[in-house]
């Protein structure tokens, strides 16, 4: 008889390293600490108050969010790579709507050639839309413009809602000539030479689209707070009030016209490079091989530990890892050229997968081994299928944690844990009681709990109230991207986190109500158009 191998060392062992990926209650309590530091704090590195630091937290110059009650009919398009989208999307005014859209390959030449190829052919597939699907616009008022939001996902330095300067090319486009100018009106002057009723009314980012998405079809009648994205890569964009981005009142500050009259603003925080100094993110051997080996060496350190583009990888490091130490995979002949020997060739849906498989033989983890990872399922034994398991679990619910750090944070420094109903006086011995007393006599401050007592509230009368009881205590986010909608559990381990700060607590996580909002950078795109039409004091036609 063959002698039986003793898996329980390599077990141990991918236990060990999944250790290594734990994100605690502390460490969480950490991060947001740190990230509310950057947001609101005064400081030299405050995004909020200052240019050109990690997070950069960008003025977007939309000023209000949809409520769902909005009508009419907007454009949006959308040149994210290497494909162009145009889209018209009518708004019913009850939180619904419908969408129309066509999409058409960029030529490759046209992606290295001049500003006038490039954005006469993106005007000419705009005009086949709307003599398509709005020829009626065509015979109206010429004031009737249709309004269109611009998605443009390459670097721009922002000046207006409908105003961005092209920083640089990138996902293969070299046209030197756009560099430098305003996207908008390059795209706006190749219509009207069309003769198109048509009006780029603001620039977008597909962020602070998924919070208008949302916003416009989330129930009842509280405002989105929160876009974020949880897909390739990661970023949010949120509602600020104006008074504390002082760096657009700076002396200095080049900031275009705004509408002022809200008293708030959408705040593009880029957090993909929270914390590039690793203060407090975590720091394993795995995730600094793969910042070593990424384009971006000490760039976008938050990103690199959370979003679909870079789990994969570190499963990969990991497994790797494992095989070194532990002898995983010993009895398996894997080919040199296998994805698992390939940096950046195993995606993170081969996470998902092995995170869902309950299988009691672990089948479908060892079929996705070998088809992703170029491991033969036939010599893989089941317990060093449940090894990689553990690794995957541990990188998915620490991708999770970390994410409930920049929401907190935003949840806190908005004020809206203000809104949560009074929590309860905290308990006291009769011991700790006496200590917060002398503790209140020395440094003049109210005990522990004091400030909890609730007061009475200011009572108005039925109709000047804009929001139920309900709405109040809702603090509404939209989410999108791959791993947040599809990684088994996701937002169970996120809402565990958020549960462990302080600030938050149970009742404050039960207030936070997350809402998938597809489409940003179409749909979204259409209703910052609008935003920005309303702000220009435009009519729009109905679209009944």
């Amino acid at each position: 008889m063959a002698p039986t191998t003793d898996y329980a060392p390599m077990i141990a062992k991918a236990e060990a390293i999944a250790k290594e990926f734990d994100f605690s209650a502390e460490d969480v309590r950490k991060g947001v600490k740190e990230f509310l530091r950057l947001m609101v704090l005064t400081a030299p590195d405050v995004g909020l108050q200052n240019d050109g630091k990690a997070m950069t937290m960008i003025p977007t110059y939309v000023t209000g969010v949809p409520n769902g009650t909005e009508k009419g009919v907007y454009l949006a398009v959308d040149l994210g790579g290497t494909n162009f989208r145009v889209c018209s999307v009518s708004l019913s005014g009850d939180t619904k709507f419908t969408l129309t859209q066509s999409k058409v390959a960029i030529p490759r030449d046209m992606m290295v050639s001049d500003s006038h190829t490039l954005f006469s052919f993106l005007a000419k597939e705009v005009e086949k839309f709307v003599k398509t699907h709005h020829a009626d616009h065509f015979e109206e008022d010429i004031s009737h413009k249709l309004q269109l939001g611009f998605t443009f996902s390459f670097p721009v330095d922002q000046r207006a809602v409908n105003k961005g300067y092209l920083i640089r090319w990138t996902k293969g486009f070299d046209i030197k000539d756009a560099v430098g100018k305003d996207v908008c009106e390059l795209l706006q002057k190749e219509i009207d030479a069309l003769g198109l009723p048509v009006k780029v009314a603001a620039l977008v980012n597909d962020t602070v689209g998924t919070l208008m998405a949302r916003s416009y079809t989330s129930p009842g009648s509280t405002g989105t707070l929160l876009g974020a994205i949880f897909g390739t890569g990661t970023n949010g964009a949120y509602v600020e009030k104006l008074s504390k981005i002082t760096k657009m009142t700076k002396p200095d500050a080049q900031v275009g016209e705004y509408d002022k009259s809200t008293g708030e603003m959408v705040v593009n925080t880029e957090w993909g490079s929270f914390d590039n100094a690793l203060k407090v993110l975590p720091d394993t051997i795995y995730d600094q091989q793969l910042d070593a080996n990424s384009v971006n060496p000490g760039i976008q350190m938050f990103e690199k530990r959370i979003s679909g583009m870079f789990l994969g990888e570190i499963l990969r490091n990991a497994i790797l890892g494992l095989k070194k130490d532990a002898g995983l995979l010993n009895a398996s002949t894997i080919a040199e050229d296998a994805p698992l020997y390939t940096p950046w060739s195993v995606d993170t849906s081969v996470l998902s997968f092995i995170e869902a498989d309950n299988t009691s033989d672990l089948s479908e983890s060892k079929k996705v081994l070998e088809e992703q990872l170029g491991i033969p399922a036939a010599n893989l034994h089941t317990e060093e299928a449940r090894a990689v398991k553990i690794l995957v679990h541990a990188i998915g619910k620490r991708s999770a944690r970390l994410s409930a750090v920049p929401i907190a944070a935003i949840v806190i420094a908005t004020g809206k844990v203000d809104n949560l109903r009074p929590k309860p006086v905290k308990r006291m011995s009769i011991v700790e009681q006496g200590l917060e007393a002398i503790k209140s006599a020395l440094t003049g401050k109210l005990p522990a709990g004091a400030a909890d007592i609730p007061t009475a509230p200011t009572v108005k009368g039925d109709k000047e109230k804009a929001q139920t009881e309900e709405d109040l205590e809702v603090i509404d986010i939209g989410v999108d991207g791959s791993v947040v909608e599809h990684y088994p559990g996701f937002e169970k381990f996120v809402r565990e986190a958020l549960r462990e700060v302080h600030e938050l607590g149970v009742e404050g996580e039960e207030r936070i109500r997350m809402g998938v909002a597809k489409d940003g950078s179409g749909v979204g795109a259409a209703l910052i158009a609008l935003v920005a039409a309303k702000a220009a004091g435009v009519q729009i036609p109905s679209s009944d």
